[in-house]
């Protein structure tokens, strides 16, 4: 048994030793260099190989893109691969329409009349805004879900810093240049909707660095005020949220650091400077993000179409859409900026947020629900940035595939799964080797531990020979060396059940890439393919 920050840990598994050993060489989860099992020769074992199955367990979707682009296609070009690795590929939702794999939880339709739908519909235009970190957020997820742009819909993204080896170093990231785009679309009369997203406190949340977190927040706050400042001197309407909260709650009970997502509450603020009294409006003061979309109509005078079961936040004569005058409006996200009252570890008290204190004190204001069932997630889980922008875009809940996933594991349809049947009895009759992929994290945005043992189970009971773990490691707010109590949970399952075996271990950052940083994708291919990675031995 060796000790962690999480307690003691079983080491009789190679890969739980070798990961305990990149630890004491300075390594950290998230980007944990690529660990392979070897045989007695010293030979890499469970690699992907030609006609073997695999299933990315994965939920998330946008990140997993990437990595299974690698896998499955024929004329990838992005880096070297080895061209006869045909791959048998499952996943567990639906990364991409245009990946052309199989589907386990496919999506239940189309998200229909979000708020981008309603309002480009009516002849409306709208732009997005928001650097390339969350260009995701604003347009994929604020969309339902839905890839393309509607007719009238404008995207302005602005890249995010490169050239630097952490945010750390640059807090400030791209949020003037964000506000630049705001400030000149407030100039073009025939875009009467604007959604922005302003990154730093999420981005910037996730490391370890109060300083540098104090000055992502200072730096959102300027730009806050900057907006403020002009949607007042244009006459145009401006709300306030955010998506969900993290720095608010920096610290654990025990003084470690949760660089985490948080359940707070997001504020909600109206600043209608169309209106010559924005002081005196009222708003309910309380709801949740799917609340955020119908209030927006309201404000524009279009009608809520019956899809969207949000309600809007105004009170008073106000509600009325046919009574309002077509105005200018900016929903502006402070991504990641949660309210809480204590100040025990809470980084947004403690830097100096002078613009956003001032409107919280003069306009009228709410507090949002922004994490479990209100955003279609389990009951006391934290919310998320995916979660988040589809409640705003979407005006009403929306069960996400988590709940779905684990609704069908408690019910034992998870267990006949059409996409999964297929691949375990293949790969069981063809002699081929059967891989699970995916984070391994007792709860994350991109999947849960439940679901891998729930797989293995199945293999197990459909008598697959053949079953190899590839795990990633590194969900952002778990504590320290979370990575090796878990590896060592799936070697204890895969011991348990008598099937499977533990034969990849990296951080997510060289798996799950967005912003096509192709040589992260190329580190993780190598080493999921062609064994290239730290070695670890067999069972002494």
């Amino acid at each position: 048994m060796k000790k962690t920050d999480q307690g003691p840990v079983d080491v009789q598994d190679p890969m739980v030793r070798a990961v305990m050993q990149a630890y004491q060489t300075g390594q950290e989860d998230e980007a944990l260099e690529p660990i392979v099992a070897v045989d007695a020769a010293g030979q890499p074992i469970g690699r992907l190989k030609g006609g073997d199955y695999v299933i990315f367990y994965d939920i998330r979707g946008e990140r997993e893109i990437q990595l299974t682009e690698s896998l499955i296609r024929g004329d990838f070009s992005h880096f070297p691969v080895q061209p006869d690795t045909i791959l048998r590929f499952v996943t567990m939702i639906e990364y991409s329409r245009k990946l052309g794999v199989r589907v386990a939880f496919p999506p239940l339709g189309r998200i229909r009349n979000t708020l981008a739908e309603t309002v480009t519909r009516t002849g409306r235009r709208i732009c997005k805004i928001a650097e390339s970190e969350k260009a995701v957020h604003v347009s994929f997820f604020f969309n339902g879900k839905n890839e393309a742009a509607f007719p009238g819909e404008e995207r302005i993204m602005v890249p995010s810093p490169e050239g630097i080896d952490s945010y750390a170093e640059h807090p400030e990231m791209s949020a003037s240049r964000v506000s630049d785009a705001i400030l000149a679309k407030l100039e073009d009369t025939s875009c009467p909707l604007i959604v922005a997203n302003l990154a730093n406190v999420d981005v910037v949340g996730h490391i370890e660095d109060s300083n540098a977190v104090k000055r992502a927040v200072e730096s959102v706050d300027t730009q806050l005020g900057r907006i403020v400042a002009a949607c007042r001197a244009n006459r145009v309407t401006l709300l306030v949220t955010a998506d969900h909260g993290t720095v608010e709650e920096w610290l654990y009970p025990d003084g470690q650091v949760n660089t985490g997502h948080t359940k707070s509450e997001v504020p909600f603020v109206l600043l209608d400077f169309s209106n010559d009294t924005p002081e005196k409006m009222r708003l309910r003061p309380h709801g949740e993000l799917s609340d955020v979309a119908p209030t927006v109509l309201n404000l524009m005078g279009i009608p809520r179409p019956e899809e969207m079961t949000g309600q809007s936040l105004l009170v008073g004569t106000d509600t009325n859409p046919a009574s309002r005058r077509q105005i200018k409006v900016v929903l502006l996200i402070l991504d990641g900026w949660g309210m809480r009252e204590e100040e025990y570890g809470n980084l947004i008290q403690a830097a100096r947020t002078p613009h956003f204190d001032s409107i919280w004190k003069a306009f009228p204001k709410s507090r949002l629900k922004a994490s479990g069932e209100a955003v279609g997630m389990p009951a006391h889980t934290v919310g998320n940035s995916e979660s988040g922008h589809l409640h705003l875009g979407s005006g009403r809940r929306i069960l996400l595939d988590r709940v779905r996933i684990d609704r069908s594991i408690e019910d034992g349809s998870f267990f006949r799964n059409p996409a999964f049947s297929w691949a375990m009895k293949s790969a069981r009759s063809k002699g081929k080797a059967l891989h699970l992929l995916g984070i391994v994290s007792h709860y994350s945005s991109h999947g849960t531990i439940r679901h891998l043992f729930a797989l293995l189970k199945m293999a197990r009971d459909l008598g697959v020979p053949q079953v190899f773990v590839h795990s990633l490691i590194g969900r952002r707010g778990e504590r320290p060396e979370s990575g090796a109590v878990y590896v060592a949970k799936v070697a204890e399952m895969c011991r348990s059940l008598g099937t499977g075996r533990v034969v990849t271990v990296m951080g997510r950052f060289w798996a799950l890439d967005r912003e096509e940083n192709w040589d992260r994708i190329a580190k993780a291919y190598r080493a999921l393919v062609g064994g290239e990675g730290t070695r670890a031995g067999i069972e002494d």
